[in-house]
This record gives structure tokens, sequence and C-alpha cells, in this order.
């Protein structure tokens, strides 16, 4: 039954006013931070961790703005649009940077963001920063896994064809990929829709009538108003399913994998032994997100080109690093305990 389902998840959690609204992606920044609030500063009460509990919030505060959001979202536009767009779509909309609420986060340039903070954070509060990164690195796949569940509600960062896989979905933001076999099908999916849904005629008819250097515009808007249709229609749905394809829901896979299991393993390491020298689950963290990460690309429908065509994607290409930045903080750890 699910090899069936069309994605119609609104990315809107509440409209607000205007074309302000609450959307599931801000939710689940917000949900991370807080479960990691929270989580970190349990760890501190309990002394597992080498801040105080009143330090937690400050900490968390900080790492969201410096770490995460800055960190993660320089990594989107140096790791994959600006291969893809070049620098001058930067150049013509210099802005564009800071429109994080459109989407656009890379998850390897927010670690490495947290990396390059705790390192300043450390020096300045006089801790020691290995022990700093491991209470974050335990908490990080929380917010990992609320970022992959976002993913899914948006629709975006789809998985591969899944022929079948009883619990594929179909997403409708792949008849505007031009990588996705889908896209040939967009113009037969839009005359299918604005047969059940008479509202959509007025932007389809727009849409072939545009000229050519204003088609897009118009092809674009009218593929909004076809995912506003699908949100709130059975029959758009029933109507598009035909032209699009059974894919991996790949974010729930990576949600499972780089959050929840992820989160278990490192918990279950900080609680049971209290005493694993500084520098072991952040090479953990490392070690074990880039496994999950690589594992996962197999499923997960490439946002950026190969680095070895139909072998090697980028987001595999970026984890190789992170077995580096693994074996330097395990071994660090090691040699503190041999010391010891």
């Amino acid at each position: 039954m699910f090899a069936v389902y069309v994605h119609n998840l609104d990315p809107v959690a509440l409209p607000l006013f205007g074309n302000l609204a609450l959307r599931w992606y801000g939710l689940a920044y917000l949900f991370g931070f807080l479960g990691g609030f929270l989580l970190l500063r349990h760890l501190a009460r309990k002394g597992l961790w080498v801040l105080k509990p009143e330090q937690t919030g400050d900490f968390i505060a900080a790492a969201a703005l410096f770490g995460v959001f800055l960190g993660g979202r320089l990594g989107y536009i140096l790791f994959y649009h600006l291969p893809k767009h070049g620098f001058g779509s930067l150049a013509s909309d210099p802005l564009l940077t800071f429109r994080v609420w459109e989407g656009g986060m890379a998850s390897h340039g927010g670690i490495l963001g947290l990396v390059i903070f705790t390192w300043f954070y450390a020096k300045k509060h006089k801790v020691s920063w290995t022990g700093l990164g491991d209470g974050l690195c335990v908490v990080a796949p929380i917010g990992l896994f609320f970022g992959r569940a976002a993913n899914f509600i948006n629709g975006e960062l789809y998985g591969r064809l899944a022929e079948g896989v009883s619990w594929a979905v179909k997403f409708p933001l792949a008849l505007m990929d031009p990588k996705a076999p889908e896209s040939g099908s967009f113009e037969a999916a839009a005359a299918a829709a604005v047969t059940v849904e008479p509202k959509l005629m007025a932007p389809y008819q727009a849409m072939q009538d545009a000229a050519p250097q204003a088609y897009a515009h118009a092809q674009q808007k009218f593929f909004d108003a076809l995912l506003e249709a699908n949100r709130h229609s059975d029959k758009v749905s029933e109507a598009i399913s035909p032209y699009l394809q059974p894919r991996h829901p790949s974010q729930v896979y990576e949600g499972l994998l780089e959050g929840l299991l992820l989160f278990s393993i490192l918990w279950i390491i900080r609680v049971c032994f209290p005493k694993a020298p500084n520098g072991l689950l952040t090479g953990l963290f490392f070690g074990l997100y880039a496994t999950f990460r690589i594992f996962a690309e197999q499923f997960r429908e490439p946002d950026a080109a190969w680095v070895v065509e139909n072998l090697i994607t980028q987001g595999q290409f970026l984890s190789f690093f992170m077995y580096l930045f693994s074996a330097a903080f395990i071994i660090f750890a090691w040699r503190q305990k041999a010391r010891a």
C-alpha cells in the first residue's frame, strides 16, 4: 500500500500572516537544539561533561549560531550550490547565503563548523576541547534526526528509484529535477492534474502561453500551485501518480542511522563508561557517522555531481575525510589513557 503513496506533506506547520509561516524545517532545528540543551545539562549535572549545568544554555545558543547555522549554510554553498550554479549565481544574489529558511544546509558543513567553534570556545573558557566535543557529539545526532525528518516532510533529498520496495514513496519534486526520469513526464502530469483540479487551469494556461524567456518562471509558478493542490486533493495525487516513480525514503533511513542509532550508541558509551578518555566519543562520532552516511548514500538520489561517475557521491566523498578525524581523536584518546 505504501508504494502507491504520493508524498503530499505540507512543509508549513503553521501559517502566520502574509508570506510568513512557521515551517517544519525551522521547528526541526528548534527541537534539535532544545533536545541537545536538555541532554547536555543532564550530562553536566551527572558530572559527565566538562561544563557546568548553568553554562549549557549559552553554549548551545552560540553553537547553534556559529557552528550549525554558519557552518551548515557555508558548507552547502561551497560543497553543493557553487559546483552546480557557479559563482555568478552568488554574485548576483549574495543574500542567498542568509536565506536558510529556503532550505540548503549541509550536515558536513555543520559538523565542521562545530569543530571550529568548540576549539575557540574551549580556548576562551579554558576547558578541554576534546571533552567539550565529546558531550556535543553525544547529543548532535538528535539534531540530525530532526533534520532528516524535516527533509522527508519537505519531500526533498529523496532516494533513488526503488522498484519492488513495499515502503517506497513517490515524490512530486522529482518532476522538476532535470536529473530524474520523472522530469520527462512533467507536461503529461501537468495536463492530468488540470483535468481533475479546475483551479490549476489558470496557471497552466499561463505556462502554455508564456514566451520562451518567461517559461521557466511560469513553469515554476504552475508547479508551486500543483504542489499545493496535491496537498489538499486526493484526486490530484491520483492524477500525477502514474508519472512518478517509487523511490526510497532515504531521509528516513538517514534519520534512523545518523540520528537515533548513532545517538543510542554514543549515549550508552557515555553513561556506561564515565571515565572514557576525552576524545574517544568524538572519534567514534566521526567514524560511525561517516559509515552510516556512506551506506545510506547508496539509497539517496545524489544532490550534486558524482565525484566518481556511478560510484562515489559527493556525500560519500566528504564522509571519507571524516575517517581521518575519527582516527586522530581515537589515537589521542588512546594515548591519554596510556599515560594515565
